[in-house]
Parts: C-alpha cells; structure tokens; sequence
C-alpha cells in the first residue's frame, strides 16, 4: 500500500529524545527554546510561541488580538474544521468568503464582508499553498494565518508566518512533527509577549498573575522530536515538491482530472497534492478512491463537506450567515489527495500516475 502520509524520523531523534528524559526536565525547557529560535528564523520574524497543538495556536492568537462577543472573523468554509472552533472559541462571529481555483481563499470575496464590526481575518495556506497575502494584507485588518500545513512555505521574498500571527502544527502527518504541538509566530514584540503569558496560566513570574490564561505549553519531549527535522526541513520539502512536480507532469490532460497549480511568487510545501476530480471525469471522486485503494494506493479526502456543514454547526449563534460560496462547495465535492510524502518513491509515482490514468482513461 502506497500510504497517503508516512512519518519517518531522524536516526539523533531518539538520542535526543532519551537525552530529555535523562535531563529530568520534561516540560517546557530548553529544547522548546530552541525549536522557537529554530521557528523565527525560519520564518524572518523575531518571536516564536511554541504551544501544545495547532488549534491553541489558532485560539491563542486570536485571544492576544482581545478578539471577543461581537467582533466578525473572516475566513474560508474549506479547511480543517479547527480553523472554525478556534474562532468560535475566542467568542467571534464567523463570516465564510468563498475560494479561488487554488483552493485558498479569495481576497475579492473577503473584501465584500468587511465591515465595522470585522476585526481579524483568518487565510489558510491549504495543502501547503499561500492564500493572497498581497491582496489580504492590503484590507488593513489583522491577518493570523492558518499556516498549520504550511511550514517552509513563502509568498515572494517572505515567509508563511510574517504577515501577522503565523499559527503552526507539529501534528504526526505534517511536514514537521512533534507528534503533537504548535508554534505562533509574530513581529509583534507586544503580541508575542501576550502569548507567552497566556500559554502560561497568565503567569510573567511564579505566581504573579497579569491575565487569565491557559496551560497551553509544549513540552521539551515534543519539541526533542521537531528539532531533527527542522535541520532536515529544505530537503524534506524538496522532497515533496519534486514528488508533486513528477505527478503533475504524468496527469496533467487526464480527461476530468485538475492538477494543482503552482502560482507565480508563491512558493509550495505540498502538504498534500490535491487533484479535483470533476464531472467530466470517468469515475466520480470518491469510486476513484475507491478503485485506487483496491489498487493498493492510499488517498485523502481534505475536505467532504464545508466546515459549517455539520449538523452541530447549524443554527449556532456566532454562525449567523454561511453565505454563498460555490467554489468552496465545488472543492469539497471534487478535491482528492494522492501521497506525495518523502516516503513516496520514483516507481511509486509512476505507479499512482498508471493507475490513475488507466482508471480515468479507459
């Protein structure tokens, strides 16, 4: 089986794993410092937050923008559904702005449901991508990025991570994982210290309290697992988008199959390599999952309905309006991950681009 994510860690991972355990220092220490100083600089910003997972880092930052009952969120209905909770559990309203062909969200779409109330909004970088920073940055409005599948990412000359809040996860299938963590990072000298404090009960000194705040620290087992793999970041991204670039080249004119773009000035991760399978094609989405599976290969789903499409979203008060948003709900009917991971080998590859092809072709 030609699995749809692989995790494969460093041979130091262990030595420095047992190293931790034998320092007797297992929470938040000197190892989550070093991953953080790793995390700024990979990012060109001087603060990283490292947090216990992806979600906190989404939650936390929009509690250090003071962001509550009232205030209007903009993000896209296409993502991982944490980008909602996150929002919904900071006490903001949720406003959906449809996507572009790219899968990210549109800045068009984002413009039109800016109003007084609007106090953030929330881009993912899906599967890797950038949104439209350009364009996003240009509203005026706070950005906290949803780069959880995006480290390593850029958009021109500038990092995923550096155009407001950049929030990370360490999950076990992401390009860099710690099995479970997260990272924040910021310019923001006031922002990053807001951070720390709220990842830490609120506490600046022991027991002197400046806040309310959370338990939302990383320990240094988490971070020993990371930091082999920040060192090993450009080749395993690399990796992935040569892996993306062979995939491309043999389904690319697959009849009712779109490949994914590349965009000028935005630079890939390939978190996962997202293909739509459209009505023109063969087979529908999900019987072609069905098929490769059979054929021994491992597909994803990234995502079979809109976020606020779940039963236990409907009628919630801080989702007042979904809005219209058709290419959002054409992805989520369309969208069909094939492995692209490090793991994934040449005759892999070709193996996929055959098996796809002939399933589509005949």
């Amino acid at each position: 089986m030609i699995s749809i994510s692989s995790v494969s860690l460093p041979p130091e991972t262990e030595e420095l794993v047992l190293s931790v355990l034998r320092s007797g220092m297992l929470a938040q220490g000197p190892r989550v410092a070093e991953l953080e100083e790793a995390f700024a600089r990979l990012c060109g910003v001087p603060h990283a937050v490292a947090v216990n997972n992806g979600t906190t880092a989404l939650v936390a930052s929009l509690q250090a923008l003071g962001l509550g009952p009232g205030d209007e969120v903009i993000t896209t209905p296409f993502s991982f559904v944490a980008t909602l909770n996150a929002i919904l559990e900071a006490g903001a309203t949720v406003r959906f702005a449809d996507i572009r062909d790219d899968f990210t969200v549109d800045p068009d779409a984002v413009r039109a449901l800016v109003t007084d109330r609007t106090r953030a909004v929330v881009p993912v970088h899906l599967y890797g991508l950038p949104a439209d920073m350009a364009a996003l940055e240009a509203l005026g409005l706070p950005i906290v990025e949803d780069a959880a599948q995006a480290v390593g990412a850029r958009f021109g000359e500038r990092a995923a991570g550096s155009f407001g809040l950049g929030c990370f996860s360490l999950y076990g299938t992401k390009n860099i994982t710690s099995g479970e963590g997260g990272m924040v990072t910021t310019t923001d000298d006031a922002l990053a210290d807001r951070l720390r404090l709220l990842r830490n009960q609120g506490m600046r000194r022991r027991y002197e309290y400046e806040l309310p705040g959370h338990n939302y620290r990383m320990t240094d087992l988490q971070a020993a697992v990371a930091l082999p793999q920040m060192a090993r970041l450009e080749e395993i991204n690399a990796r992935r988008a040569s892996n993306a670039g062979k995939l491309t080249a043999g389904l690319s004119g697959v009849p009712g199959l779109v490949v994914p773009a590349e965009v000028p000035g935005r630079t890939h991760v390939w978190h996962q390599y997202t293909v739509r399978v459209t009505a023109e094609a063969r087979l529908d989405r999900d019987t072609l999952a069905v098929r490769l599976a059979q054929a021994g290969i491992g597909t994803g789903v990234y995502y079979p309905r809109l976020m606020h499409d779940y039963p236990c979203y409907q009628g919630h008060p801080l989702i007042p309006d979904t809005g219209d948003t058709p290419m959002a709900r054409d992805a989520a009917k369309e969208a069909l991950s094939l492995p692209v991971h490090p793991g994934v080998s040449d005759s892999d590859v070709d193996r996929i681009v055959e098996t796809v092809t002939g399933l589509l072709a005949q």
